[in-house]
């Protein structure tokens, strides 16, 4: 090989970073939009409507979590990479409608059940509702209505996994951002619906949420039919490779829905908290999965299919390899990330939600919120590219005892500290959680791969670490030229915002090529390899 030809590991590398960065585009534009959907949502709502729409918006949401991209995804692109490297394209098409057919009738059987339980899972989640009974009963009213958005979204994540593992990231990216269009026209379109069916205004953004589900699915149909991975589905519950999706699942799902009680665990605490309690935290974590989704997401993303194929070949020191590339590229983003949500959480909320109805105590009690969340969007960066791994290794065991590990840790902080720092205490304990989690998949990951060589990870770490301090010390200083409160000088306020998070931006680059940070060097070689290749 001449030295002017790419190694394979550079291949790799350049590949994880395209197919992240066309994720995160995608993901930045979703969020970018979900962004402003929040914002809609906070001005033209009460913070008593927010907090039954978020609680009834959350049961389904948990379900997609745990159904849909948290197992589906996971277990479909590992199986049908083997299927299609070992009996090829005709074999994964037969599959694909296969997995197809029972999924449908599995998601259609848990939207069905969900809607008419729907008073039994408000209770679950928000039992503090129940002394109010025209809140409870609203907030029942609206899980019944977006209950069946897990079976769109599910069948959504079916959709991504299979383009994910024939090399589409593009239009799996960008389907979510069609749930925020849908919300972002509640007001002016699906709530004047819901009122002439008699229904509250708040319940237009339920409608929107269907419409939006819908709209993720359809748009992915063009790009299936080109790659011939839209059959028409089959119930071929028989199927080997339909058995091991299934088996993979389970323990997927198990462990998705022992991290899910965090969430449910949280509504029903904060339930029993002042008015308001709900929509703080859900705020404050919208606003922390930004970088967790447009990186973190975006990162492990793009790994698993390397990951698994790699793992297929036999190929276990460049999957190892591959899993320490995208820890440091994920933390590269992650680190600086939650340094700049912490030291900019009041600016932040001030400038995106302190409008109509999001006064100035809302703002404050949202940046408590976010502030402690975002310390852990590190932990969060660093989980999903591991359990990937394991994921790849088809050890879908491990990362539910981790999973036991963060609800357990949640659990406590929140408990421990609830009565004295209410809803705050239930941000901290989610953070509490993350870390737990990551220190068990660490513990356990040498035991299933053998040596993992991270000691090149915590190098990078440190780096990231030192140069996300000087950022934020610049940061810090900057903002506090704003006024940060709500219905101030908007535009004012968002230059100087948008300032910060620049002059931020600029400073921890200049920061990490000072420290020479490899991860700068390695991007800028990914993207001048992409470059070449198209010449």
């Amino acid at each position: 090989m001449s030295s002017s030809e790419p190694t394979e590991a550079q291949t790799e590398r350049s590949n994880i970073a395209r197919r992240a960065g066309v994720v995160a585009i995608g993901t930045l534009a979703s969020r970018v939009l979900g962004a402003v959907r929040d914002a809609a949502i906070a001005s033209f709502f009460s913070i008593s409507d927010t907090d039954a729409f978020f609680v009834a918006w959350t049961i389904p949401n948990t379900l997609r979590r745990v159904l849909g991209e948290g197992a589906v995804t996971a277990a479909i692109v590992p199986v049908f990479s083997e299927v299609k490297e070992t009996r090829g394209r005709e074999a994964a098409t037969r599959y694909v409608a296969a997995i197809t057919g029972v999924m449908l009738l599995l998601l259609t059987a848990v939207s069905v059940i969900g809607v008419l339980t729907s008073s039994f899972w408000t209770t679950l989640y928000a039992a503090g509702y129940r002394g109010d009974a025209t809140k409870f009963a609203t907030t029942v009213t609206l899980t019944r209505l977006v209950f069946p958005y897990i079976l769109f979204v599910g069948i959504a994540a079916l959709g991504m996994g299979v383009l994910n593992s024939v090399g589409r990231f593009g239009v799996a990216a960008f389907a979510p951002a069609w749930l925020n269009i849908a919300v972002i026209l509640t007001p002016w379109l699906f709530t004047p619906i819901a009122m002439m069916l008699g229904l509250p205004a708040v319940a237009g953004l339920a409608i929107a949420t269907l419409v939006g589900g819908v709209m993720q699915v359809v748009v992915q149909f063009p790009e299936l039919r080109r790659e011939g991975m839209l059959p028409w589905p089959t119930w071929q519950w028989q199927d080997s490779a339909v058995k091991k999706t299934l088996g993979l699942m389970a323990p997927l799902v198990l462990g998705s829905g022992i991290y899910q009680l965090n969430i449910m665990l949280s509504r029903l605490l904060a339930s029993y908290l002042p008015t308001g309690s709900q929509s703080f935290l859900y705020y404050g974590q919208r606003l922390v999965e930004i970088p967790q989704s447009m990186f973190a997401l975006a990162v492990a993303s793009a790994t698993l299919p390397s990951l698994a194929r790699q793992k297929s070949q036999g190929n276990h020191d460049e999957a190892k390899a591959t899993l320490r590339y995208s820890l440091r590229l994920s933390l590269f983003i992650a680190i600086p990330s939650s340094v700049a949500l912490a030291v900019l959480a009041e600016p932040t909320v001030a400038v995106l939600f302190g409008h109509g109805k999001f006064g100035d105590f809302e703002v404050q009690q949202t940046a408590r919120s976010l502030a402690f969340m975002a310390s852990s969007t590190w932990a969060i960066a660093s989980i999903h590219p591991i359990t990937r791994m394991y994921y790849a290794y088809n050890d879908t065991r491990t990362p539910v005892w981790c999973s036991a590990l963060n609800l357990a840790a949640f659990t406590a902080v929140s408990l421990l500290f609830m009565h004295r720092a209410g809803h705050v205490a239930i941000a901290a304990g989610t953070s509490a959680g993350a870390v737990a989690q990551l220190l068990g998949l660490l513990f356990f990951l040498p035991r299933r791969v053998g040596k993992t060589g991270f000691s090149e990870v915590y190098r990078s770490a440190l780096l990231h670490a030192l140069a996300s301090a000087v950022m934020g010390l610049v940061v810090y200083y900057v903002a506090r030229a704003g006024e940060w409160s709500a219905h101030a000088k908007f535009l004012r306020d968002l230059s100087i915002y948008a300032f910060a998070v620049v002059f931020g931006a600029t400073v921890y680059v200049a920061a990490s090529s000072l420290f020479r940070a490899p991860e700068l060097d390695e991007l800028g070689s990914a993207m001048a390899f992409r470059r070449s290749r198209r010449k």
